[in-house]
């Protein structure tokens, strides 16, 4: 009897263990948030705003309880540390689990594996881009300038889990060296070699980014580059345990652990223009105790960067907005244009098109004219009044201009008789924005 009641009983403990992450759901508050950077299903409603039926309904009611079932993020971090500490294995194959705590972001493994580089004609045609990018920010009067806030791995590999990093220039690298046949040196910031000067760790442990110091630092050196000058790097930095690094996020969800970060000691004199909710904010607007103003695009590395910057201009506007809204340079009446882009990304300078219009050329000699069989997508512009986004050329794979040279332009002849230079995007396409009332026609480049 004895025996059977404990039998009885185990069951019911394993039963009750199974249900709980079910029955606890029941309890109120049970939407969280993720780790990392996943969004969570939210509960679905039975109808929609206008009263009627939600077909969807039981699918979004698997997701939400697949997402929010309770004491989820707990068991995560549980199942996460046994596999770190016991196998050495990340669960989340966003994450690379380095030595001494160290992780690193998966998508950083190309570049530090020098596996699929960019073509030459890939990194061409990103040169070429900034050029454009470039030519078009000085003729409304403002300043470029693009740089490359390096991948972890590139500047700190003694951490890396055991894999061999290419002895071939990286992207970055190559890149660099484009540009600077473009005659674009002026236009480029090497951060690389920067931080590799350094002796202190710039980086966080358990984070993809720079922390507060290494910001300061990649903020003197833009000031620096744009004919500025400041000195935060320089200030007092107080150490703080305060930073729960993304990718420990993204292994702990639930984790409370927490690195060293280098706080400013100094103070930033700056006011938002509107509130913001966090550093992820797509546009962030700010009036400073500098001079000039500045346009910056920027990505996650932004995050730190943007307040030294608020600080040294007059006004600034700090976007996330992908394609670059270059048209901004002159509603902004901007001194100065910023592009920062992560090591690792690189390729989005091919795969978006800058909103700007498209330059007018003259067609240099030897360019020979393609016309036949050639077809674009036009799109009216949201943003650009006025223009509409051209894209193609959608033609067979025979006819993809085989003898185009590498270093060639490529022009887009239109009804009004006149050439425009495009983007080179990814594939054999390319992009621009042109006026509404012109359609495309041909192509001419220059042939090998």
């Amino acid at each position: 009897m004895k025996k059977t009641f404990t039998y009885s009983a185990f069951t019911a403990l394993l039963l009750l263990l199974c249900l709980l992450p079910s029955l606890g759901m029941l309890l109120p508050a049970q939407e969280g948030e993720a780790g990392g950077n996943q969004a969570l299903s939210r509960a679905p409603a039975l109808r929609d705003a206008e009263g009627r039926w939600n077909p969807s309904y039981l699918s979004q009611m698997q997701d939400y309880a697949g997402d929010n079932f309770y004491l989820r993020q707990e068991m995560i971090t549980a199942w996460s540390a046994l596999n770190a500490q016991v196998l050495r294995s990340s669960i989340t194959e966003d994450v690379l689990l380095g030595t001494d705590g160290w992780l690193y972001f998966a998508d950083t493994l190309p570049d530090y594996a020098g596996l699929a580089p960019m073509s030459d004609r890939e990194l061409f045609s990103a040169a070429r881009n900034l050029s454009l990018m470039a030519e078009y920010c000085e003729s409304q009067g403002a300043r470029f300038l693009f740089t490359v806030a390096p991948n972890k791995n590139s500047l700190y590999p003694e951490h890396m889990p055991g894999l061999t990093a290419s002895c071939e220039p990286h992207d970055a690298e190559r890149l660099e060296a484009k540009l600077a046949r473009w005659g674009l040196n002026a236009n480029y910031l090497d951060l690389f070699s920067l931080f590799r000067g350094q002796e202190e760790t710039l980086y966080f442990k358990t984070d993809s980014h720079w922390n507060g110091k290494g910001a300061a630092l990649a903020a003197d050196e833009i000031n620096r580059a744009l004919g500025r000058s400041s000195g935060y790097f320089d200030s007092p930095f107080v150490p703080e345990e305060s930073h729960k690094g993304d990718l420990y996020d993204m292994l702990y969800p639930a984790g409370g652990g927490l690195e060293e970060d280098q706080v400013y000691g100094g103070e930033l004199s700056f006011e938002y223009d509107a509130p913001i909710r966090s550093a992820e904010n797509l546009t962030i607007m700010t009036h400073g105790g500098g001079e000039g103003s500045l346009l910056m695009f920027r990505d996650s590395f932004g995050n730190n960067l943007y307040p030294y910057l608020a600080d040294s201009f007059d006004a600034a506007l700090f976007s996330r907005s992908m394609p670059y809204r270059l048209d901004l340079a002159a509603q902004r009446e901007a001194d100065y244009v910023v592009a920062e882009l992560v090591e690792r990304n690189l390729r989005y300078l091919i795969q978006n098109v800058p909103v700007m219009p498209a330059p007018v050329r003259e067609v240099p000699d030897g360019f020979r004219s393609f016309g036949s069989g050639v077809h674009f997508r036009q799109t009216p512009s949201d943003t650009l009044a006025g223009y509409a986004l051209t894209t193609g050329p959608l033609i067979p794979e025979d006819l993809l201009l085989p003898d185009a040279a590498s270093d060639s332009p490529m022009l887009v002849l239109t009804s009004d008789s006149r050439y425009y230079e495009a983007f080179f995007l990814e594939n054999g396409q390319i992009g621009l924005y042109l006026p509404e009332d012109v359609q495309p026609l041909g192509l001419a480049y220059r042939p090998a």
